[in-house]
């Protein structure tokens, strides 16, 4: 089985979905000649021609509006925003719009729309282009939002967001693009949209993440096992929306502790809304207060984003205060 990056994988995703469905297009800036700002579309243009992988201007609100109308006429747009900063011009699209569709038309209309969006820092790109928006995203009724972060599932759950017909937000963490290799089936296939993944097994404290905060999340498990002996269960969400109610449960339940690490801002988000459904379902199997291990709350900097981001010490702290509290 051949091994490849995340990038690679969503690059493969696409290819065998354009290749199985005549009907999906890729379009956005830069995608087609030049293979999108981080080549996840290399080779699409040459494969599948100008008609199916589309330039498009400098236009966000432009690029989903024409998705949209695509959409409608039964077409399976799969627009790229270059940055989820830029997601923001064409928000007004996005949540009066694509997301309403199916509820206007009382359910005459599907809009399959897949909106693949980089975000997040790691690549010290300053303020502008490392923004987390998932937040605002979840809290928009008909989108699902979706955040892989292992190559298996970005090619798996790419390919069930495009075979769907409710729109999703498909944000892919650049940070990880090309940070390591795992096996990816090059058959097709889908990862469900929905259930979250059991990265590790533990008994102690439960850590819920997703996308680039797994595999830091990993790191901090390693240190506070060999260090401290807790075993850390880590729960990859996958699905932000909707959320996979039962795994979090299940596993607070299980360890009876809850710490929840996210690189968006700390205050409302996406974090926050675990540990309302942790407090209003499980609140009486805690044995320690939630911990939210989130971003600053100020503009994402550029020379300090490592100290922005949330990063294998602090999440280790963060399990030592946990696992202290009596």
């Amino acid at each position: 089985m051949p091994q490849k990056t995340l990038l690679q994988a969503i690059n493969d995703g696409l290819k065998t979905e354009m290749s199985r469905d005549d009907r999906v297009i890729v379009m956005g800036e830069d995608v087609g000649i030049n293979g999108g700002v981080f080549r996840a579309t290399d080779g699409l243009y040459d494969q599948f021609g100008p008609d199916r992988v589309m330039d498009t201007p400098l236009t966000e609100t432009g690029i989903v509006g024409a998705a949209i109308g695509m959409a409608v006429y039964g077409l399976k747009p799969v627009p790229e925003i270059q940055f989820a900063d830029y997601t923001y011009p064409a928000f007004d699209q996005i949540v009066s719009e694509l997301s309403m569709f199916r509820y206007r038309s009382g359910g005459e209309y599907a809009c399959p729309v897949v909106i693949r969006t980089p975000y997040g820092g790691g690549i010290r790109g300053g303020l502008y282009h490392s923004q987390s928006p998932e937040a605002y995203y979840t809290h928009t009724p008909g989108l699902k939002v979706v955040i892989p972060s292992t190559p298996y599932d970005a090619k798996g759950l790419l390919a069930a967001a495009i075979r769907g017909e409710d729109p999703v937000i498909f944000m892919e963490p650049k940070k990880i693009y090309r940070s390591f290799k795992a096996d990816v089936p090059e058959e097709d296939y889908e990862v469900p949209i929905g259930p979250a993944r059991i990265a590790r097994e533990g008994t102690d404290l439960s850590i819920f993440c997703y996308g680039a905060m797994v595999e830091l999340c990993e790191k901090a498990a390693d240190k506070a096992a060999e260090e401290d002996g807790v075993s850390a269960e880590i729960v990859d969400l996958r699905t932000l929306y909707p959320v996979d109610e039962e795994s979090v449960l299940n596993s607070v339940k299980k360890t009876g502790r809850a710490l929840i690490v996210y690189e968006a801002h700390k205050t409302c988000g996406y974090g926050a809304e675990i540990s309302a459904l942790i407090a209003e379902k499980a609140l009486e199997h805690l044995e320690a207060p939630i911990k939210r291990v989130g971003g600053l709350d100020t503009p994402f900097p550029y020379t300090l984003e490592y100290v922005y981001m949330p990063h294998p010490l602090r999440v280790y702290n963060a399990i030592c205060d946990v696992m202290a509290f009596e």
